[in-house]
């Protein structure tokens, strides 16, 4: 029989939705519709996902008209307890036929690894997909993540925004629903001013292009982004600039139009004299335009926004855009200008106003600790105390800024500004915007020592502050972003290959925190809580989850060291002893977790008892003095090409040598050789856990 398939698709018609989660809504419904149909085992090819402000849209083409035909087991009671001792059917027996709708005839006996079981063998008929349908897609939009549902009108259904109508259709004939309090049709509804009628939609196929040519929609996300990309970069090009995309702008815009036109405006080049970033956020926050460059990289006095409409009169639009635009970079010069009206240090008094954390005190006491702080990470690093401490001083004072105050994004920007505007050293100045780095994910790192150590340092503090409180974070709660942090304070130390002990500046951290109770657990929970993060950091990077924790179970302290083992851990999985000599490792150490009496750490030649022993020592012996200098030297990676040679005695020695031997003096020293061995491999990784 030949399975038949339908192209599906359905709109849900609303109130302008919200920009910044309309893509993300989008992807939700659609996965919602894939789960459903999974579930109901209907099978189907491409799903395409449609999304604009006032719709969500959804299509599944080759779609299983009709599930398949299938037979449903039901499990009964045991047989032991199906009949009694007559043969007879027990009433346990009898009430679960009847409840089949079956006689006890028809039912039949199935063997499992715990007895026998009377099943009841069903066969279910396939249902069509349009009686599916309706509860596949309700069931989706009721888990679509929406924070907080509003109702409309005297109804009391729910939903992100109030909704007008719902499409839906299997290939051109309309599923009959009920959707968010509406019944489907086959209509549509283009742009809200150019074709605000309905439009019949005749087959899942030519939805796109009917809202196009008749609606004035260009409904597909992704496209539209494209479209506005391309004028952007027109534009730009048309004017000698460099079009600067924010791709978070670009989603949001995106978001915001169903039929977007770019327009081109211009600035008074006097508001030039103000920090480009400044009038890039007064433009992308609040007006969401595009910014451009010359070829220098400096701003142009020029930005591209974003009309829905095709406008008859295209200039007034530019220029109403721009007298729109001309306020708001008027308020940034004012706050450029207002706050070089005194130097940094003046904001410090008002730091003591505003608390970092009830317990933890003030943002003035966190520059307290940071002054330390940051002191005992760069003096190793071979930076001057002076810079350390004047940069940790002033690295909270620009959040007392207007500019600041207006634009929160810019902290730690206009720090750089506002230092070297008053002629601090310029490394001084670097660290101040440098301190928030790495804002996100692949976002650049301090530079500068100076830079490197007030990073570190901050983060530090406030993970040990925030961890010491008990605050630790929980599945999505991590109010303080201190998983960011911790990533953010390895990353820096790893690839900037800084040489520092972080259980050591954990202990210095919590020692500042006047409110936290430092202790070993406390320290060796937090550096647990900072390490963990590498587990996904380094699953980028192509590691397993076993080479991971081979290393992890040696806690290196320094966080460039645990990288080098990372790196010989890697380079050893990839050699032909490596498999051998997980194993070796895995069977050492599991004799050794079931010994409840001590054994002697040293091994006694005299006690050997055949070759095996004897070369397997030999071989360790000859190695042991260069495997250890290869590790004091952090050379791991050759330390480990090294140990692997040890593996065909290893071999011999498991295959000739009973370990357990009745003479408790041989077994004793057998059990301290293959010990030496497996510590020899613990000062590197514990590669144990590479075995199966």
């Amino acid at each position: 029989m030949t399975m038949t398939t339908a192209d599906f698709l359905v709109e849900i018609g609303t109130e302008e939705l919200p920009p910044k989660a309309l893509k993300k809504l989008s992807e939700a419904f659609a996965s919602g519709i894939q789960a459903g149909l999974d579930e109901a085992e209907l099978s189907y090819g491409t799903v395409s996902i449609y999304a604009s402000p006032r719709r969500l849209a959804v299509r599944v083409e080759q779609l299983q008209r009709v599930q398949a035909d299938k037979t449903v087991e039901k499990k009964g009671p045991a047989k032991k307890a199906a009949f009694d001792d007559q043969g007879r059917p027990t009433k346990a027996l009898l009430g679960f036929a009847r409840g089949c709708g079956a006689e006890v005839s028809e039912l039949s006996e199935v063997e499992t690894d715990k007895g026998t079981w009377m099943v009841y063998y069903q066969a279910q008929q396939g249902q069509a997909a349009e009686v599916l349908l309706p509860e596949i897609v309700n069931q989706s939009l009721a888990k679509l993540p929406i924070p907080k549902r509003m109702r409309w009108g005297a109804s009391d259904v729910e939903f992100v925004r109030p909704v007008h109508w719902a499409l839906m259709l299997l290939d051109g004939v309309v599923v009959p629903a009920e959707i968010l309090g509406l019944k489907t049709g086959n209509t549509t509804r283009g742009h809200r001013f150019h074709a605000p009628q309905e439009i019949q939609i005749t087959s899942p196929s030519v939805y796109l292009n009917t809202l196009e040519t008749e609606g004035k929609v260009k409904a597909d996300f992704a496209s539209r982004s494209d479209m506005i990309r391309e004028q952007v970069e027109a534009a730009a090009q048309s004017l000698g600039g460099i079009a600067d995309i924010d791709e978070d702008l670009l989603e949001e815009v995106t978001a915001l139009n169903e039929w977007p036109q770019a327009v081109v405006g211009d600035f008074d080049e006097v508001f030039l004299s103000v920090p480009s970033e400044a009038l890039i956020s007064a433009m992308k926050g609040h007006q969401k335009y595009f910014h451009l460059l010359n070829q220098d990289g400096s701003l142009m006095a020029k930005f591209i926004t974003f009309s829905n409409i095709e406008s008859n009169n295209p200039d007034s639009v530019k220029k109403g855009n721009e007298r729109v635009i001309r306020p708001r970079l008027s308020d940034a010069k004012f706050f450029w200008d207002q706050d070089r009206k005194q130097s940094l240090d003046d904001f410090l008094p008002r730091l003591k106003t505003v608390v970092f954390q009830q317990k933890l005190g003030t943002l003035f006491n966190k520059i307290e600790r940071l002054e330390t702080l940051a002191v005992k990470i760069g003096k190793p690093l071979g930076e001057e105390p002076q810079l350390l401490e004047r940069a940790a001083r002033l690295s909270k004072c620009d959040l007392m800024s207007e500019m600041v105050g207006e634009f929160p994004e810019l902290q730690g920007i206009m720090g750089r500004y506002y230092a070297l505007e008053q002629g601090e050293n310029a490394a001084v100045a670097d660290a101040l915007d440098a301190q928030y780095q790495p804002r996100f994910a692949g976002d650049d790192l301090p530079n500068s020592g100076v830079a490197q150590a007030l990073a570190i340092a901050d983060k530090l503090d406030t993970i040990t502050g925030i961890f010491g409180l008990g605050q630790v974070p929980t599945g999505d709660k991590d109010p303080f972003a201190l998983r960011r942090s911790a990533l953010g304070l390895l990353r820096i130390m790893i690839e900037k290959q800084l040489n520092l002990d972080l259980m050591l500046l954990i202990r210095e951290s919590l020692k500042l925190h006047d409110e936290v109770e430092a202790s070993d657990a406390l320290a060796a929970d937090i550096y647990d809580f900072i390490v963990s993060r590498l587990k996904a950091y380094y699953a980028d990077k192509g590691i397993s989850a076993e080479e991971f924790e081979a290393v992890r179970v040696c806690e290196p302290s320094h966080p460039i060291d645990f990288d080098k083992r990372i790196a010989a851990v890697q380079q050893f999985s990839a050699m032909d002893e490596a498999e051998s000599l997980s194993a070796a490792n895995k069977r050492i150490s599991n004799i050794l977790k079931k010994l409840d009496e001590p054994f002697a750490e040293t091994v006694d030649t005299n006690l050997f008892e055949t070759d095996a022993e004897k070369n397997l020592f030999a071989t360790l012996d000859e190695l042991r003095e260069e495997v250890s200098r290869l590790i004091a030297d952090r050379d791991y990676a050759q330390a480990m090409q090294t140990l692997a040679k040890i593996r065909q005695p290893v071999d011999v020695f498991f295959d000739d040598v009973m370990v357990m031997a009745d003479d408790l003096n041989v077994r004793n020293n057998r059990l301290a050789l293959l010990n030496q061995i497996y510590q020899l491999f613990l000062q590197i990784a514990d590669i144990s856990r590479l075995s199966a």
